[in-house]
């Protein structure tokens, strides 16, 4: 298995992060940054792996599974009815800046790309949508931030990335020859049934039903903490490969499964959280890895003026300006729309959109667009990763001044 030798290369890499890991929390290095280091630092040395590059069955399996533990423990983690209900700052960011971000990143690729195929500049907007708290996890834990601010970033980000894939998947759809040859009414009719009502039908019934029973063995006293924990990876998994049984959509049933879970208990709920923080995490670092050793090499060359201009609008006024939008009228002061704005990092989710796109449609003819996503990412892990600390302890200064 050509494939070994990396997967061991990882182990001994997330091993020795972790001897140093609580010392990396009070730094502005953190782990993405490391991995991703790493990652480019051993690209040139030729290992075998790369010969085959993002199309590798590792790649695949690694990035397939991630996503879906991303998705289902992401969701699982948000109170949805008090969501809904409260209509506070996490809503207004889901539901009115996600929408203006993606619309905004569209209009300036637009403007940038002229010559880019318009599904091709939508992709890239959609996937550079989704925010990735875990790359400022200092912001998340910081105890200087306000609690309302911590939790408004964190639920945007558990819940951004899956709203997001509907509108990615459609494109993707558009993109490929399947979807090109057979672009009439009935196909789209079709496509929409299966991909978006069979995928949140089915992952939403897997989560709420396997919550229920996971409740009742825990109160009957059936089940230990250590299957309340593996609880996520197997109904997360499970939501999937039903959807996929019945032409739904994997990854959408995922994300519901996790939305629905119909356990009621606290307890239970918070050791599910412990699995995305440990096991889940585990693999998004293999991922992070997995980017600068193949992804980054691949397309650094076609980084062009262009492409870090529109990366750093990604990072700047594509984002901060819908934050800026969605927040009218909340009362909240300029520090804090700028924190909450600059702190919507890419990572994660946009790195495994962008490989499951690349595994789906290719490289051929979308060079300049998936480069484009990768330097933004790239730029994200690092710029969020650095100011994270700093920029906490600034704002929490301003917050204190301006009593929000």
């Amino acid at each position: 298995m050509h494939e070994f030798p990396i997967i061991i290369f990882a182990a001994l890499l997330t091993f020795g992060f972790g001897l140093f890991s609580r010392l990396s929390e009070r730094s502005p290095i953190t782990a993405p940054m490391v991995f991703v280091t790493v990652g480019l630092l051993v690209s040139p040395f030729g290992i075998e792996v790369l010969k085959a590059g993002i199309n590798a069955p590792l790649v695949r399996i690694i990035a397939e599974v991630t996503l879906v533990l991303v998705l289902f423990i992401d969701a699982s983690t948000i109170n949805l009815q008090a969501l809904i209900r409260e209509k506070g700052l996490p809503f207004r960011l889901l539901f009115i800046g996600l929408p203006f971000t993606m619309i905004l990143g569209l209009l300036f690729a637009v403007l940038l790309f002229p010559a880019i195929n318009l599904w091709s500049l939508a992709l890239l907007a959609f996937i550079l949508s989704p925010t990735d708290a875990a790359l400022g996890q200092a912001v998340v834990t910081s105890p200087v931030v306000p609690e309302n601010i911590k939790q408004a970033i964190n639920v945007e980000s558990g819940l951004n990335d899956g709203i997001a894939l509907p509108p990615i998947l459609v494109c993707m759809a558009a993109l490929s020859t399947t979807a090109a040859e057979h672009a009439g009414a009935q196909y789209w009719i079709v496509f929409t049934m299966k991909q978006f009502l069979f995928g949140p039908l089915l992952g939403g019934l897997v989560g709420w039903l396997g919550g229920i029973l996971v409740d009742r063995a825990s109160k009957a006293g059936w089940m230990n903490s250590t299957f309340q924990r593996l609880t996520a990876g197997s109904l997360a998994v499970l939501a999937f490969a039903l959807a996929e049984m019945f032409h739904g959509n994997g990854f959408i049933a995922a994300f519901f499964g996790g939305l629905m879970l119909g356990t009621q208990s606290p307890v239970v709920r918070e050791r599910i959280q412990e699995f995305g923080e440990a096991e889940g995490q585990q693999l998004q670092l293999f991922v992070f890895l997995l980017f600068g050793l193949i992804l980054v090499p691949k397309v650094a060359v076609y980084w062009d003026f262009r492409a870090w201009l529109y990366a750093i609008l990604s990072l700047t006024v594509i984002r901060m300006v819908p934050v800026a939008i969605s927040l009218i009228n909340t009362q909240h002061s300029w520090p804090t729309i700028a924190f909450i704005g600059w702190f919507g990092p890419r990572g994660i989710a946009s790195i495994l959109y962008l490989i499951i796109v690349f595994i789906t449609i290719g490289f051929t003819g979308y060079e300049q667009m998936m480069a484009i996503i990768v330097l933004t990412v790239l730029l994200s892990i690092f710029l969020h990763g650095i100011t994270a600390v700093p920029l906490s302890r600034v704002y929490a200064g301003r917050a204190e001044g301006s009593g929000r």
